[in-house]
């Protein structure tokens, strides 16, 4: 489960870096010409940059998590064979700093490192569930997706609504776009889904906002 919320969170994060990144650069360029084509082509360059930076980025980033997580399991395996009392302190000091009394806490412990040892400690001390590793393929795969997916609205709004409403498209799909991934973002991490959504239609907002001057200035 954890492991399906992670590369959930990897997509939304995703989705709204492509959003904004591509609508940044659509606007720029659409503020300065009226070709199409050099609009598109501008959008579209930004739109795969963007999907294949955020998937590597990801990949890297959750690689060395799970080295990292690896790394700490192997570690907590070797304390168990040397130093087991040290471990049956860590595991009893959970306990009671949950509330649990010192004499519960202990049998808790003890109880627990006999079952299940390793898994025991990695979850008291890293929070880690052992054997369930986060994979940097699906997260890479759902940046990479997921960013190329909020890009493609912005791009769509601006390259096939007709010339006298596309800025109107390209607001709209930035506001749709932004207030859903600020919705999900919010039901994953038990948020406040009306401040999420609201942010993420400001940012988007502000965004075509600057990048629109930028465009204007040069």
């Amino acid at each position: 489960m954890e492991e399906k919320l992670n590369t959930l969170r990897a997509g939304v994060l995703g989705s709204n870096d492509g959003i904004l990144t591509v609508v940044g650069v659509l606007v720029s360029v659409a503020a300065a010409t009226t070709d199409r084509f050099t609009i598109f082509i501008a959008g579209l360059s930004d739109l795969l940059a963007c999907a294949f930076s955020m998937a590597s980025g990801e990949y890297a980033s959750v690689s060395t998590q799970k080295d990292t997580e690896k790394s700490a399991v192997a570690q907590e395996e070797k304390l168990l064979k040397t130093d087991f009392a040290g471990e049956l302190q860590a595991v009893t000091d959970y306990y009671v700093n949950k509330g649990v009394s010192k004499e519960t806490s202990a049998a808790i412990a003890a109880d627990l490192l006999k079952k299940k040892p390793l898994a025991t400690v990695v979850r008291v001390k890293y929070d880690i569930e052992l054997g369930h590793y986060l994979n940097p393929w699906d997260a890479a795969f759902s940046s990479l997706f997921s960013a190329a997916a909020g890009g493609l609205f912005p791009l769509m709004a601006m390259t096939l609504a007709p010339e006298a409403f596309k800025w109107y498209a390209v607001i709209l799909a930035v506001a749709f776009t932004s207030a859903l991934t600020g919705y999900i973002s919010s039901k994953l991490g038990n948020g406040l889904v009306k401040v999420a959504v609201i942010r993420n239609i400001i940012i988007g907002l502000i965004t075509i906002i600057i990048h629109y001057g930028v465009g204007k200035l040069f």
